[in-house]
């Protein structure tokens, strides 16, 4: 008789090739069988008829500011967040405090994250003018799934914002690079046409579309000069989207669940807590965001996890803190599209699981396959819930979609054949560890 350390037995799984009910049979922390394993035992069976088992989901854009204010988000805080809102493993953007850049800053976060990460890390580098000679060999590192470069000012320090030194980054390495694409010079020559305490809707007017499309139409042709693959973090316009049909050789696509999700009506309803980088945008970028998605012009959906104090949101603008928190909601608002017949639930794997693994070589993660990792996002698309601001982990408090209803809910976070997060209770201990890349 087969053995195994877990069973899922009766789930409906979203395999590459679509869904079929299944059981899953896990060894040693790796997806040992798939298919009819009613025969076999194994001394945890989880009862998954009625849910659908997904290969577990990715966040491939958070930033847990770890180091930076711990009264705002820990990564013990907010792989915790992660894991109660059915995600297994989080990208660390390098925005921290001091940022990271160098070889001792990721060899000192590689060490901190032991004992007190929930769900598994990759981290991203932050290229800086300073650093460019140092690229090549940093993003080699096992655990680093990309060089982030700021082309336009957020939050924090890092900034290359000039072709020169852009197409500098370019040429040192060979993996795919990250891009926060806005174009600097034109975000600073308009700055000064804003006064303070203006309405928080002015924040997508002076970053406006024209100030995004022409940070990706900069990049792409540096991109294209040099033969280096992009990533288009975070995009907001259709104008970008289109432009970037014709760069699928060199450029793969980022959505964020916000830019899906709301549009600039969100200002009047939220003030600063609509406040991000690039804006929330009319209703049309919506619309093309989601035919993008449909025409698979999409790689992957992130969150762009970015906490702040209450109090820095609530600052007047432009003085309002940009950034929004997300990594606990991004699947449940995202299950609830599913339901609303935006995508397909094998989509959302695509684009949530699968995407950001192939987009950034993360290895063993991504798929519902034999020897992958046991990796498991379960969920339940028939229950309904109010997303409420309890239920938030990360110290901040507050979510941008307090109140909302959704159809659609994680109830059961598996990291490694091991359970993380059951019925909204965190299970164990913290257990996380460093994702591998190619």
């Amino acid at each position: 008789m087969t053995s195994f350390d877990l069973i899922l037995r009766g789930g409906t799984c979203v395999l590459p090739w679509g869904e079929a009910r299944a059981d899953v049979g896990v060894s040693a922390g790796r997806i040992a069988a798939i298919g009819d394993l009613g025969t076999a035992t194994a001394p945890e069976v989880v009862d998954c008829k009625g849910l659908h088992v997904l290969p577990g989901l990715i966040d491939p854009h958070v930033h847990l500011r770890d180091p930076g204010d711990p009264a705002v988000e820990t990564i013990p805080t907010g792989t915790k967040a992660a894991i109660l809102g059915g995600i297994t493993a989080v990208f660390d953007m390098p925005n921290t405090t001091p940022s990271i850049t160098s070889q001792k800053a990721l060899e000192d976060k590689r060490a901190y994250i032991q004992g007190k990460a929930w769900c598994d890390i990759g981290f991203y580098v932050g290229a800086g003018k300073s650093n460019i000679a140092q690229l090549a060999e940093l993003e080699l590192e096992p655990d680093v799934c990309a060089i982030k470069v700021f082309a336009g000012s957020s939050t924090g320090d890092l900034l290359v914002e000039d072709d020169a030194s852009l197409e500098r980054v370019m040429r040192s390495g060979r993996r795919r690079i990250a891009y926060h694409s806005e174009d600097e010079y034109r975000l600073q020559e308009r700055k000064p046409l804003y006064a303070a305490g203006g309405p928080h809707k002015l924040h997508a007017e002076w970053r406006d579309v024209e100030c995004a499309l022409l940070g990706t139409r900069r990049l792409m042709a540096l991109a294209r000069e040099t033969g280096r693959p992009a990533h288009i973090l975070h995009v907001s316009t259709a104008e970008e989207l289109d432009y970037l049909r014709d760069f699928r050789d060199v450029a793969t696509v980022e959505l964020l669940v916000n830019h899906l999700s709301q549009t600039d009506e969100a200002y009047d309803r939220l003030g600063g807590y609509a406040v991000m980088n690039p804006p929330i945008r009319e209703a049309r970028h919506m619309a093309a965001a989601w035919a993008a998605v449909a025409d698979g012009r999409v790689d992957c959906i992130g969150s762009d996890h970015a906490p702040h104090s209450r109090a820095n949101k609530e600052k007047p603008w432009p003085q309002t803190a940009a950034g929004l928190t997300g990594v606990q909601t991004l699947v449940p608002i995202m299950l609830d599209h599913v339901n609303n017949g935006r995508l397909s639930l094998t989509r959302l794997v695509d684009l949530m699981a699968d995407g950001p693994a192939r987009v950034y070589g993360a290895l063993n993660k991504g798929r519902l396959v034999a020897g992958f990792d046991a990796d498991f996002t379960v969920v339940d698309m028939k229950h309904r819930r109010t997303i409420e601001e309890s239920w938030i982990a990360s110290p901040c408090g507050w979510t941008p979609f307090a109140g909302q209803s959704v159809t659609g809910w994680p109830v059961m976070t598996i990291i490694r054949g091991q359970v993380a997060m059951r019925e909204d209770a965190v299970q164990g201990e913290p257990a996380g560890r460093t994702v591998r890349f190619r």
